[in-house]
């Protein structure tokens, strides 16, 4: 099996409570996208089809651990005909990592819109630049990352293309939770790289505090999508990204808005 079907293998525990896998080399913080992706998992182990994911909203409280279970303990805050709410506390230790909500609700008829458009590069042809950084808490061997960063104009913009190299089951939802997974590779370098720093150089203390994600349509993991991010605005050591992902069809699968912390260092 592959890791990242793994770390989405939860085992139920009492109640609405499941338990999931870690990933990384021991000693070191676990990847964010770790806690994003379980934690859609574990809520959607609770909701009845036809109910499919429409947002999600994480704040990470304190890091975790790699290499180390985690509790996702499930609150279900309504259930209505035709949508769905569920609480998740992540925990580790007894440690409350992080506080989540999620929604579901039955997909019905209405207007729709969300082309992107044409993309700007033919993945295929970029360089395989893997990510913007140390990534310890990713399968890299599992996954295939092309990013090009573009200022011309007159912001920054990074378009990163990525795809599974591993078969995955026709499951929306694990190719949505490896889609969360993937939405937290580097998405905070943005406010940093239009100062001129980056994540990688470690000039600042940075990470995720909180993530929100609207899903619109179904994504495929295993086939190019793009992940298409930038800063509006940063102030007071905290940065705000948003994100636009972008399937193999041309239309936009989901919107993703992350807040995290680049303050300087002492």
């Amino acid at each position: 099996m592959s890791e990242l079907l793994r770390l989405l293998e939860l085992r139920p525990g009492p109640g609405d409570v499941f338990v999931a896998p870690g990933y990384g080399p021991e000693g070191k913080r676990a990847f964010g996208g770790q806690f994003l992706a379980q934690t859609l998992a574990a809520a959607a182990r609770t909701v009845d089809e036809p109910k499919v994911p429409t947002s999600l909203h994480l704040q990470f409280l304190r890091g975790g651990l790699a290499g180390v279970d985690t509790s996702y303990a499930v609150e279900r805050l309504y259930d209505g005909r035709t949508a769905a709410t569920r609480r998740v506390l992540g925990c580790q230790d007894g440690r409350t990592l992080t506080a989540a909500t999620v929604s579901f609700a039955a997909p019905m008829a209405g207007p729709e819109h969300g082309e992107y458009g044409e993309l700007a590069h033919e993945p295929d042809l970029l360089e395989l630049t893997g990510p913007a950084g140390p990534a310890p808490g990713l399968p890299l061997d599992e996954l295939d990352i092309r990013y090009v960063d573009d200022r011309t104009g007159g912001e920054f913009v990074r378009r990163m293309f990525w795809r599974t190299t591993v078969s995955l089951p026709d499951d929306p939802l694990v190719h949505a939770c490896v889609a969360l997974f993937v939405t937290d590779v580097y998405l905070i370098d943005a406010p940093l790289q239009v100062h001129g720093y980056a994540m990688a150089e470690r000039t600042h203390r940075s990470g995720t505090t909180d993530a929100s994600v609207w899903f619109h349509r179904p994504i495929r993991a295993d086939g190019w999508n793009l992940l298409e991010s930038r800063s509006p605005a940063a102030t007071r050591g905290r940065g705000l990204v948003t994100a636009s992902l972008v399937g193999d069809n041309g239309l936009i699968a989901a919107t993703i808005v992350q807040e995290g912390l680049i303050a300087a260092r002492d």
